[in-house]
């Protein structure tokens, strides 16, 4: 029994604008790359690409749970989600 993937995960055009509404909040940066260690692999300097990135898999959840499976998913949201991440800390 093979499992396909639900949800496809967003394409490189969400990844750059999510990227660049991050760096133009200086104040994110560093709420940016403690999810961003929170949330990766384990052991991800161990194995290609060595960046601490998150499981695919863990990711298509999030945004089927998030978005549902035809649902499109809005850079935006991360700002929101890293801002509630900061007013917690």
């Amino acid at each position: 029994m093979t499992h396909e993937p639900s949800v496809a995960l967003p394409g490189a055009s969400f990844w750059w604008r999510a990227t660049l509404l991050v760096l133009a909040r200086p104040r994110l940066w560093w709420t940016a790359l403690r999810q961003a260690l929170r949330l990766a692999r384990p052991r991800w300097w161990a194995r290609q690409p060595f960046l601490p990135l998150p499981d695919p898999d863990y990711l298509r959840f999030r945004f089927e749970t998030q978005y549902g499976a035809e649902g499109r998913p809005d850079p935006r949201d991360l700002v929101a989600y890293l801002e509630w991440c900061r007013h917690e800390m």
